[in-house]
């Protein structure tokens, strides 16, 4: 019982190294890696490299496929490209489980060690994490050195002998069992390890092994399209179709298992060989075989999955539950969740014009509903952020995250001014049967123009983070708030003229001048982390140095 114990002890060490090096390589290159595989992504066979690439560096091509699947879902990438990736992805993974084949056991005490003296010592930064990456790499060669020991001094024992004896090879019972290890464990890399180790110390018939090496590889599959069953249509297309891939893969390999074992197995040495040369042949021939196929499965994976006709709601459209596993991916889902809300706000500012010229009730009471499509978009994105776990977030990451919170928290008050707004004019003007003066009418038009330019100025300055444009966002407040005074002054002087129109629509004119003021506060308040993050804020003013044409205090 005590040596099973540290066989199962060992295997949990194995399956959380990998875990380890994954999160931890999300963690310090998760924003680079997503950048590598948008601009190296040309045709399929860059494709196929780049998934080769990036997975060896992630030693998960589950981790790959999440994170080339949100590309497909933001219209970044077709879905057969999408397809290629995959298929290097799955070479890139059996490559890093040849390396960790070969007796590298005795770096582990290296690697954990230069790994926690850099975590303790700089855990917050991309040198901690890099420290994270290498305490689970040195648990994995640890791991596996655990499952060797304690499997050789199993098998002395006769009871496991003779179990061992009684044991006859089913290919589809032994594929099976891998594919639901492989889910269980959330890594394909572990089980095979794992395998390839319990076969050299004779636990595990070498027949056996090479079936639970196809059911590891077929597990992948499976995993990625449990990973994504409650995420749009667009993103579940990427793991299908991969799964397609791994099904017909396995078809193919299957019968070879006997070819490969009697007449290759003598030329590849010990049973370790056998089984991760298996593990790589496997995923080479599926890339030589169905790279040429990407098309025709996407068009499959397109019929079966078909896209639904998406009709406009105030529902979130992006927040990806399974881009949580990976928080880079996760920060760009709620920003692109964040742009959807700004431009069910600009839609509600637009039609406030309508509304005043027009006096359309109707038209008012729709807008006065999007402000409940605004607050609940704001809470879909303040819940779906909580779920993304701030440790997990490089420095910039973290501060996106800070910045998102912000531009919604703004978005959500422009909403609520604006139904207020809305409530005013219908029960001043509209119910009343007033109108503004053709001079205040033009004083409302240019404000509300500008606050269009500047709410859309806004949305670009929270997409890009572009430092001048923030500057102008803030020029634009010092601008806003001259143009507010004089329009106020304006209309006091067409009061003392006995301006009837004037007269009517006094107290309704400076409200809503001052509720548009408002609202221009709230969209300039986005520039404000930009310009922070740069360097570019004193505590109370724009550095003279940065905004020379402004002279105003902030």
């Amino acid at each position: 019982m005590k040596h099973l114990l540290n066989l199962l002890a060992a295997i949990a060490l194995l399956v959380w190294g990998t875990h380890l090096v994954r999160t931890g390589i999300l963690r310090v290159f998760g924003a680079n890696l997503r950048q590598v595989l948008a601009r190296s992504i040309g045709n399929r066979y860059t494709a196929a490299v780049s998934g080769i690439g990036v997975t060896a560096l992630l030693q998960s091509s589950t981790a790959t496929a999440l994170i080339v699947s949100a590309f497909v879902g933001q219209g970044l990438i077709t879905l057969p490209l999408a397809l290629a990736v995959m298929l290097g992805a799955d070479i890139g993974t059996s490559l890093v489980t040849v390396v960790f084949s070969f007796d590298l056991s005795w770096l582990s005490p290296l690697l954990i060690f230069l790994g926690v003296v850099l975590f303790i010592s700089r855990s917050s930064t991309n040198v901690g994490r890099f420290g994270r990456v290498l305490i689970g790499l040195g648990l994995m060669l640890l791991a596996l050195r655990l499952v060797s020991e304690s499997t050789q001094i199993m098998v002395q024992s006769p009871v496991v002998q003779a179990l061992l004896a009684s044991i006859s090879s089913d290919l589809l019972l032994e594929i099976t069992a891998g594919a639901l290890l492989a889910v269980l464990s959330y890594s394909s890399l572990a089980i095979v390890l794992l395998t390839a180790t319990l076969a050299s110390t004779g636990i595990v018939p070498i027949e056996m092994a090479l079936g639970l090496v196809l059911g590891a590889n077929l597990g992948s599959g499976l995993l990625g399209v449990l990973t994504t069953a409650r995420s749009p249509v667009e993103v579940r297309h990427v793991p299908l179709g991969n799964l397609v891939f791994k099904c017909l893969g396995v078809a193919v390999a299957a019968p070879l298992v006997g070819f490969w074992l009697r007449d290759l197995r003598p030329y590849l040495g010990n049973e370790i060989s056998t089984v991760v040369l298996f593990h790589l042949s496997f995923n080479l021939l599926m890339g030589v075989l169905f790279l040429g196929f990407i098309h025709p499965i996407g068009r499959l994976v397109m019929k079966v999955l078909p896209k639904p006709q998406r009709i406009a709601s105030g529902r979130p459209h992006h927040l990806d539950p399974s881009a949580l596993a990976t928080p880079s991916l996760a920060i760009s889902c709620a920003a692109r969740e964040a742009l959807h809300q700004a431009d069910v706000v600009e839609t509600m500012l637009l039609g406030i014009l309508s509304v005043i010229r027009n006096n359309d009730l109707r038209l008012a009471e729709e807008l006065r509903k999007l402000d409940d499509t605004v607050d609940e978009l704001y809470s879909a994105i303040k819940y779906y952020l909580t779920k993304i776990s701030r440790e997990a977030l490089g420095e910039e990451e973290s501060r996106r995250w800070t910045d998102i919170i912000s531009f919604t928290i703004n978005m959500e008050q422009i909403g609520d001014t604006i139904e207020r707004i809305l409530i005013d004019i219908e029960d001043k003007k509209i119910r009343k049967g007033r109108s503004f003066s053709d001079a205040g009418m033009a004083e409302i038009c240019e404000l509300h123009a500008r606050l269009i330019d500047n709410l859309r100025l806004g949305m670009s300055v929270f997409l890009n983070g572009s430092v001048r444009d923030a500057q102008k966002l803030l020029e634009e407040k010092a601008r806003f708030r001259d143009l507010e005074h004089a329009y106020a002054s304006s209309h006091l002087e067409r009061l003392s003229g006995n301006t009837v129109q004037s007269i009517e629509t006094s107290s309704l004119h400076i409200d809503l001048i001052s509720d548009l003021k408002r609202i221009n506060s709230h969209i300039c308040s986005i520039a404000y982390p930009i310009l922070e993050s740069a360097g570019a804020l004193a505590p109370s003013r724009l550095r003279s140095d940065v905004l020379a044409t402004s002279k105003e205090p902030i």
